[in-house]
């Protein structure tokens, strides 16, 4: 077993949303790498003992690399938010990793760097870990109630993509692959639309790239059956090769209606060897669904194709 401390805010949330994820063993919430020997809880809420409230989680790595558990942490956290999180704010609320092994550096190192915008959680060795009183193991087990500054839909995806990792591996096809993502990702979000379109080559003289978006698997009523590049949403994020979150459709230059219903749109593309060869793209019928958690998340999903 190894052993990994994240600090993304209130530790309920984290400690509750880390027993999910398959190949933890066993979760610790308590305080870290502060200058108070075995705090208490009223005396890290003054913000005076450097503590920050931390979550011990053990794992094997048999069945869980380190990279994936820290994509996970970014996952449910705002990396560029300074002593807060949710609705948490003080210096133990920071966000942070701390490690135990100078050799998992290098791997944690990896998925920070490719963490966008100006990020301020910290990647420190751990120099002290003290666990937190009782009550506050498996609290949200213990009081289902409970506050938890995570959204409900990290918990769902977090089963989402577990469960589609178990699915999908070993299957090699990748069409196959996009209509079972397609359809999970239906099935359980309850999306307006969902699917993807794959980069083609085209032999219309009005297309005039020689490539296009052609509608691949989906789920959701008719669509668009082939999207330029650099046009709508869709052909957009495939010029510019990052997820788009889109919360009012009809404000985004040059949008493409596919359908009057859709209201707000995340599209997340699909690279590999630097290329964009396809873009997930998930319509809602309400104005800003989604967000960086909704993307953070879609963007691990399409990783598995």
């Amino acid at each position: 077993m190894k052993e990994i401390y994240f600090a993304g805010g209130c530790f309920w949330g984290v400690e509750h949303f880390f027993k999910g994820v398959d190949g933890v063993v066993n979760t610790t919430p308590g305080y870290a790498n502060g200058s108070t020997e075995s705090p208490s809880y009223e005396q890290v809420y003054t913000d005076k003992t450097g503590h920050a409230e931390t979550v011990k989680v053990e794992y094997d790595p048999a069945k869980v690399s380190l990279q994936q558990l820290t994509k996970l942490f970014f996952a449910i956290i705002d990396p560029e938010s300074l002593n807060r999180q949710g609705h948490d704010e003080g210096t133990r609320y920071r966000s942070g990793i701390f490690y135990v092994d100078e050799a998992d550096k290098p791997a944690i190192k990896e998925v920070f760097d490719r963490i966008p915008g100006n990020v301020v959680t910290e990647l420190e060795p751990l120099r002290c870990f003290f666990p937190a009183e009782e009550y506050h193991a498996d609290y949200l087990d213990k009081n289902p109630q409970g506050y938890c500054h995570l959204s409900l839909k990290t918990f769902r995806y977090l089963r989402l993509y577990q469960d589609l990792k178990l699915v999908l591996e070993g299957e090699t096809d990748v069409i196959t692959k996009m209509a079972q993502i397609s359809a999970y990702i239906q099935e359980r979000m309850g999306f307006f639309w969902t699917g993807f379109y794959r980069v083609a080559l085209s032999s219309r003289p009005s297309e005039a790239r020689g490539e296009i978006l052609l509608l691949g698997p989906f789920q959701g009523p008719p669509a668009c059956m082939r999207i330029r590049y650099g046009k709508g949403v869709c052909g957009t994020a495939w010029k510019e090769k990052r997820t788009l979150v889109v919360p009012d459709v009809e404000e985004f230059p040059g949008h493409i209606a596919c359908s009057a219903e859709s209201r707000s749109e995340i599209v997340v593309p699909v690279i590999r060897n630097g290329e964009v060869t396809a873009v997930l793209d998930i319509d809602s019928k309400e104005i800003a669904t989604f967000d960086r958690f909704d993307a953070a998340f879609l963007e691990m999903i399409v990783e598995e194709l």
